[in-house]
């Protein structure tokens, strides 16, 4: 598997900041000078952001630039998203990174610890749509600016967050009943809820020379199409050791992959093509379709064939 790209390292720090015990303040909906802010560029693209002249915003406050279509975000939804960052100094204004840079959307789930301008500019948006949030520094209490300061980030200056809502997470996990496999040599539990599969791979069994893609929960989502970014959460094991090589669950959160493009290793591409949105999908993946005689990183040993348990949880149509 291809290491997923860093996201924007001060985005959860920025968002987080208003956790504090005293928790953050309550933004105005005041908008100069913020409203002659400037944000152009195609819709899932990276936005180009033009600030007005002279010293930056000191009140919080967020503006729609796209409507969007479908459900709205609400309260305790975990959004999808692509976001872009400026530090607003009155200087350069510099930009601070952005998702579209690092090659993978981020997930953001919104609830109260989020600053509230930022909770307001989420709440009845809809998939497609744009919005900006200034969060200034009336966001945050004198506690969440010296902890955040303390941590390497200046909240003094106002932070611009550029948002294209891509959609929601229905869950972190495959729902439903799930089928028994046929793949002999290899267990899966299912525990239920959004809690990760138990795959094992220990077996004297021999490994396919073919590939096996069997789905052990079907989703209701519509199909995956080839050209689509997956949002998936995924364990990998070798088949007959055991050996995790890499897994989602272990590092907290789902993760995106473009497929059927070659971005990632044939035998994903092959086997989660076609496979519906919500479904579990049971994985064994010969070296032909892997990483071959070269194998890759320490765990994967040449010609070692790879079992992976993947739920897939989203696709959506994206830029590469």
């Amino acid at each position: 598997m291809r290491r997923r790209l860093a996201v924007l390292a001060a985005v959860p720090l920025l968002f987080a900041a208003a956790c504090g015990s005293e928790g953050g303040k309550s933004a105005t909906s005041a908008s100069a000078p913020a409203g002659d802010i400037t944000v152009t560029g195609a819709a899932n693209a990276k936005p180009t952001v033009k600030f007005p002249a002279g010293a930056p915003a000191k009140t919080s406050t967020s503006k729609v630039i796209t409507e969007g279509q479908g459900t709205p975000v609400k309260m305790g939804d975990t959004v999808v998203t692509n976001m872009t960052l400026y530090t607003w100094d009155g200087k350069t204004n510099a930009p601070g990174g952005s998702t579209y840079d690092a090659g993978s959307p981020e997930l953001v789930p919104l609830s109260a610890q989020l600053p509230k301008v930022i909770q307001d500019a989420f709440v009845g948006a809809k998939p497609g749509g744009r919005f900006y949030a200034v969060v200034a520094p009336d966001s945050y209490s004198k506690k969440d600016l010296d902890q955040a300061k303390a941590q390497g980030a200046d909240l003094s200056m106002a932070q611009v967050f550029v948002v294209d809502v891509i959609g929601t997470a229905k869950s972190m996990a495959a729902q439903g009943a799930a089928v028994k496999h046929k793949l002999k040599g290899v267990d899966l539990e299912h525990p239920g809820g959004d809690k990760a599969p138990k795959l094992t791979t220990k077996t004297k069994e021999k490994a396919p020379k073919e590939l096996v893609a069997e789905t052990v929960i079907k989703g209701d989502g519509p199909a995956v199409k080839s050209g689509e970014t997956i949002m998936v959460q995924y364990t990998g094991k070798i088949w007959g050791s055991d050996t995790e090589f890499d897994s989602s669950w272990t590092r907290g959160k789902p993760v995106f992959f473009q497929i059927g493009t070659g971005k990632v290793i044939k035998g994903w591409d092959q086997g989660l093509v076609g496979v519906p949105v919500g479904s579990r999908v049971l994985l064994s993946i010969p070296p032909d379709l892997g990483y071959g005689k070269s194998g890759q990183g320490d765990k994967i040993k040449g010609d070692s064939t790879l079992v992976f348990a993947v739920d897939v949880l989203g696709a959506y149509n994206l830029p590469a």
